[in-house]
C-alpha cells in the first residue's frame, strides 16, 4: 500500500493503481470532471500509476489546462468518427482544424468528394455519441521521433512529417483510439466516456465543433455565428495556404531553405495592403471619427500610426486621441470584487466628457485636450487644443472604442469602427491549433520585460485578469466593427522565440506560473528561431521586440 495525500487528507491505496481509479474512489468535483492531476507538482494524465507516497492535486474541466485536454481529446474522437462515417461512403479525406469561432473550432473537410451537409454532420454526431457510450480507452504510446515521422509518412500525413522533421526531442507520444492514431500537443483524458458535451454545426463551407467553457463545463453554449471574425480568419488562413506556410512545419521549411526574408516582406506587404484598404474606405465613406479597439498586445498603437500614414497619403490629416486620457480621477475609479481599482470597466472613463468634446470638434469648435497623469491619477489640461479643419479626422484608440455607449453622443454616420487582434493563422499541424491568446501572451511577456521591467512570472500571473477584462469589455463588441484587422504575422513566433525563452526559463519551478511557462517553452520548441534584424522598422512586431520607428 502507498499513501496519497489530497487536500491534507491521506488515503491508503494499492501500489500500482492509476490516478483515475483514485479519483473515482475518493475525489469529488462540484462542476465538470477530473481529467488530469498534479502528482508531487508534476502534471500527469490519469492513467499514471501511483508507485509511491505522493501529494496529488486534481485538475478538472473548470481549469484551463483541464478544459484544453478535454477539447484536444474531443478532436481525436471527432477525427475517428469522421473516418468511420466516410468509410461507409467508400471515401476518405482530411479534416483541418483551423481556428476558434463562437465557442468551438471551425474545421473544413476536403480531398474526399463529400460535401459538409447537416445530414453528414448528424451521422458523425451519432457516431461520436456511440464512441462516448462505449467509453473507449485513449491509448498512449511513446516512440522514437524518427519512427513517428516514418509512421505518418506511410499514412500520407505530410503536415506531421514536416513537423517532426525539425523536432529535437528524441521521443514523441502518439495517441490511439481503436484503429485511428494521431499526434497531439498536450495531455489527453483517459477515455471517450469523459467526452459527453459537444455539438456539430454546419457553417460556411465547413463546420464548427462546439464545446463547453470553463464556467459551465457541462453546458454546450449556443452557436453564435461571427461572420466578420470568420472572414478575417479565413483570409489569414488562405494567405498561409497561398504562401505554403499554414503549419509550423511549413514555416520551418521556409526558414531552412533560406526564404524567411522574402516571407517577411511578402507578409508585411499583405498586411500593409489591408491597412491601405481600410484607409480608402474611410475616405470614400467620408468618416470623421475612427474608433480602434482590440485586446491586449494586438498592436493597436503601431496599427494606429500605420493607418494615419495611409490616411495622409490620401490627403487626410489624422489626429490621434487615446481614450486613456479620459480616465476619471483615481479616487472616482470603480473597484473590482477584490477591492482593486478596475481600470478596464467603462465607468473608469469619463464617457460624458469624451462625447461632449468630440461633438464640439465635429461642430467645428476648438476644445482643450486632456492628458491623464498616471503618476498622480489625475486628468490635466496642459494647454493642448484641437480644432478640426476640412480634411481632418480623429483616430481614437482604446479598449472601449467599439462599445456603443462610448460614443453614443456622436452621429452614427461619422463613425468608423476598427477591431484589431493578433489572430494567429499558423497551426502546429492540421489537428493541433495555436491559440491566438498564446501568441498575444508571448508578445506581452516580451514587451512588458523590455518597456516596463516586468518579469514573465508577473505577466503570466496577471494574464487571467487581463483575459477577464477582454471577455467583458472587448469581445462582446467585436462584431460591431466596420472592419477587422489581423495583426498576427506568419513568421513572428520564430522571431520572438529568442526573446521570450530566457524570460520563461527564469520563472521559478515552485511558482504558480511555472506550469504555464513550461507549456509555452514546449510549444516554442517546435519553431526554428530566426533573427529580427530584417524586420521592417514599421512592422507591428517592432512594438514588442523593439526598434520601431513609431513612438510606442
Amino acid at each position: 500500500m502507498v499513501t496519497v495525500r489530497v487536500n491534507a487528507k491521506d488515503y491508503n491505496v494499492e501500489k500500482g493503481v492509476t490516478l483515475e481509479t483514485v479519483a473515482k474512489q475518493y475525489a469529488t468535483c462540484e462542476k465538470g470532471d477530473i481529467v488530469l492531476a498534479y502528482m508531487n507538482g508534476h502534471l500527469c494524465e490519469l492513467h499514471k500509476e501511483v508507485m509511491e507516497d505522493c501529494d496529488v492535486e486534481w485538475v478538472a474541466t473548470t481549469d484551463k489546462i483541464g478544459l484544453s485536454s478535454y477539447k484536444r481529446s474531443m478532436i481525436l474522437m471527432m477525427m475517428k468518427a469522421f473516418r468511420d462515417v466516410l468509410k461507409t461512403k467508400n471515401t476518405t479525406g482530411r479534416i483541418r482544424v483551423l481556428f476558434s469561432l463562437s465557442k468551438g473550432f471551425y474545421c473544413e473537410l476536403d480531398r474526399c468528394g463529400v460535401e459538409v451537409t447537416k445530414e453528414l454532420l448528424a451521422e458523425v454526431e451519432t457516431r461520436m455519441k456511440e464512441i462516448v457510450d462505449a467509453d473507449i480507452t485513449i491509448e498512449k504510446s511513446t516512440y522514437k521521433s524518427h519512427d513517428v515521422m516514418k509512421r505518418f509518412e506511410q499514412q500520407g500525413r505530410n503536415d506531421k512529417v514536416q513537423l517532426f522533421k525539425y523536432r529535437r526531442a528524441s521521443n514523441a507520444n502518439v495517441y490511439r483510439l481503436e484503429d485511428f492514431e494521431d499526434y497531439y500537443y498536450g495531455f489527453m483524458v483517459p477515455s471517450t466516456g469523459y467526452l459527453r458535451y459537444f455539438k456539430l454545426y454546419s457553417y460556411e463551407k465547413g463546420f464548427v465543433l462546439q464545446m463547453p467553457e470553463r464556467r459551465e463545463p457541462e453546458v454546450i453554449p449556443e452557436f453564435i455565428p461571427q461572420n466578420k471574425l470568420f472572414q478575417v480568419l479565413k483570409q489569414s488562413d488562405d494567405w498561409g495556404v497561398m504562401l505554403k506556410v499554414d503549419t509550423v512545419g511549413g514555416l520551418n521549411d521556409a526558414i531552412a531553405r533560406g526564404e524567411i526574408n522574402d516571407l517577411m516582406l511578402v507578409q508585411e506587404a499583405l498586411q500593409e495592403s489591408n491597412v491601405a484598404a481600410i484607409a480608402r474606405r474611410i475616405k470614400e465613406e467620408d468618416k470623421k471619427v475612427i474608433l480602434i479597439a482590440g485586446p491586449s498586445s494586438s498592436g493597436k498603437t503601431s496599427f494606429s500610426h500605420r493607418l494615419s500614414i495611409q490616411l495622409r497619403a490620401l490627403g487626410l490629416s489624422p489626429h490621434p486621441i487615446a481614450l486613456d486620457n479620459y480616465f476619471v480621477d483615481r479616487e472616482k475609479t470603480p473597484r473590482d470584487a477584490d477591492g482593486n481599482y478596475d481600470f478596464e470597466c467603462l465607468e473608469a472613463v469619463d464617457v460624458a466628457q469624451f462625447n461632449e468634446d468630440m461633438a464640439k470638434l465635429l461642430q467645428g469648435e476648438e476644445i482643450k485636450m486632456p492628458t491623464f497623469n498616471f503618476l498622480i491619477g489625475k486628468r490635466e489640461y496642459r494647454g493642448n487644443t484641437l480644432k478640426l479643419e476640412e480634411n481632418d479626422v480623429l483616430v481614437i484608440e482604446g479598449i472601449h472604442g467599439l462599445n456603443p455607449k462610448m460614443s453614443e453622443g456622436l452621429p452614427q454616420d461619422s463613425k468608423f469602427k476598427v477591431y484589431i487582434s493578433a489572430l494567429t493563422q499558423l497551426n502546429v499541424d492540421e489537428h493541433n491549433r495555436i491559440a491566438t491568446t498564446d501568441g498575444r501572451l508571448i508578445r506581452r511577456i516580451v514587451r512588458d520585460a523590455r518597456t516596463r521591467g516586468n518579469s514573465a512570472q508577473r505577466t503570466i500571473g496577471m494574464w487571467d485578469s487581463v483575459r477577464r477584462g477582454e471577455e467583458q469589455n472587448i469581445f462582446p463588441y467585436q462584431e460591431e466593427a466596420d472592419v477587422m484587422f489581423n495583426s498576427a504575422l506568419i513568421y513572428e513566433l520564430s522571431v520572438i522565440k529568442p526573446y521570450v525563452e530566457p524570460l520563461l526559463f527564469a520563472i521559478p519551478r515552485d511558482s504558480a506560473e511555472y506550469q504555464e511557462a513550461k507549456r509555452l517553452l514546449k510549444f516554442l520548441d517546435y519553431f526554428l528561431g530566426v533573427s529580427s534584424e530584417n524586420i521592417p522598422n514599421n512592422s507591428i512586431l517592432r512594438e514588442f521586440v523593439g526598434g520601431s520607428c513609431f513612438p510606442v
